[in-house]
């Protein structure tokens, strides 16, 4: 039993740290001189490397929230499943932290299908940080999956 109780933990804090990547990365997009990112678009010229925010539209702090709300209910999610691993009662299970786990991969795959959807650059290729958000998404929602299904024993 504490092997897939740690086994669990550490598959909570790969997720974790594969939505904090994700989010905080500059490659969502990329292209032969420029790479675009929820938070800058960066375009490289002769001059130099040049870097302004990203624009302003609906869809881009759409994707934005829900990537940062991912990350917050991943790690509430982690934070909870610490509290019931001592609090809860032999034989309960892990709702409340599957709950914050399931809602994580469904704002992170809304995020996905937004910016799938509504990147303006067709031209450009997709890059490690988008590709890191979809890995972390069926991901979080096996997590959140097994929370579910799993007992606290002694």
């Amino acid at each position: 039993m504490l092997f897939i109780l740690l086994g669990v933990l550490v598959l909570h804090l790969i997720i974790l740290i594969l939505l904090i990547v994700s989010t905080a990365a500059s490659t969502w997009s990329v292209s032969e001189m420029s790479s675009t990112n929820l938070w800058y678009n960066c375009l490289t010229t002769p001059q130099g490397y040049h870097c302004k925010p990203a624009s302003s539209d609906d869809w881009i702090q759409a994707v934005q929230a829900l990537m940062i709300l991912s990350v917050l209910f991943c790690f509430c999610s982690l934070i909870a499943f610490l509290y019931q691993l001592f609090r809860l009662v032999k034989g309960g299970r892990f709702f409340f932290t599957a709950i914050f786990q399931i809602l994580a991969s469904v704002f992170v795959m809304c995020g996905g299908i937004i910016y799938t959807v509504m990147n303006p650059d067709s031209s450009a290729q997709f890059g490690y940080a988008y590709i890191l958000a979809w890995a972390a998404f069926p991901l979080t929602l096996i997590s959140g999956l097994i929370y579910i299904v799993l007992r606290k024993k002694e």
